[in-house]
């Protein structure tokens, strides 16, 4: 027997959880099962499995078996402030960025409020979709206040906005304040996402500082339900 029959056991079985035939929260078959299955040791099967839980493909739960996580989703940083051209770059996905809108535009009452701008200043309004895997799955809208921000483009925004933010303008961008609530799709968000048949998405509204405290982008971004998980480290305070 090959001694590295355990990772090709253990290819097959991602390959399976990858391609929906193991859909998440399923039961995998027992050890003894899968020795039968495989015809090979338990040695050889815990080594696969071992493997499918440190990479997050399964769940070992004491008493009741391994479960297949659900790795269709993208983790996004509560914490962090990263852009999502980075955390697609990350999955190593084919992604795409679709944008709708980037202009000038007079804003809103809740947007003055929101950037700390009167009626009659001018903001920057992008209006994007990101496409991955072939599907629309978070709208953002962005404003930016003019002052820190005197021109962008579609181009730029097709891109990385963050990009251009810190090395073609020099910017310092230094931390945000962040709101993250569950909340039901707006005419908007159907038009421009592929919603399926979800009836909430998670909205994540962010204002984001520079290092000077200056505040110059606010941001809404509203994510298909299912896509996401919401990470963070937290530590308890003495």
């Amino acid at each position: 027997m090959s001694s590295n029959k355990y990772i090709s056991i253990y290819n097959e079985i991602v390959e399976k959880i990858q391609s929906g035939e193991l859909k998440p929260n399923t039961k995998l078959p027992s050890e003894n099962e899968l020795v039968e299955e495989y015809e090979t040791s338990r040695e050889t099967i815990r080594k696969a499995l071992m493997m499918l839980s440190q990479n997050g493909y399964i769940q070992k739960i004491r008493g009741k078996g391994s479960f297949v996580l659900n790795v269709g989703k993208f983790d996004f940083p509560i914490s962090g402030l990263v852009s999502f051209k980075e955390i697609a770059e990350r999955t190593g996905k084919p992604w795409t960025t679709i944008v709708y809108e980037c202009d000038l535009i007079k804003p809103d009452d809740e947007v003055q409020q929101q950037l700390h701008v009167s009626g009659k200043e001018k903001v920057w309004k992008v209006l994007r979709s990101r496409k991955m895997d072939g599907e629309r799955i978070i709208l953002d809208k962005d404003f930016f206040n003019r002052k820190f921000v005197p021109v962008l483009t579609k181009e730029i925004c097709e891109d990385s906005i963050y990009e251009y933010l810190e090395h073609d303008l020099h910017l310092k961008i230094s931390f945000a304040k962040k709101e993250i609530f569950v909340d039901e799709p707006t005419e908007e968000d159907r038009r421009f996402l592929d919603l399926k048949d979800y009836n909430h998405i998670v909205v994540v509204k962010n204002s984001v500082y520079l290092e000077d405290a200056s505040l110059f982008q606010y941001t809404e971004s509203r994510h298909r339900l299912d896509k996401f998980k919401f990470v963070d480290f937290a530590r308890r305070g003495h």
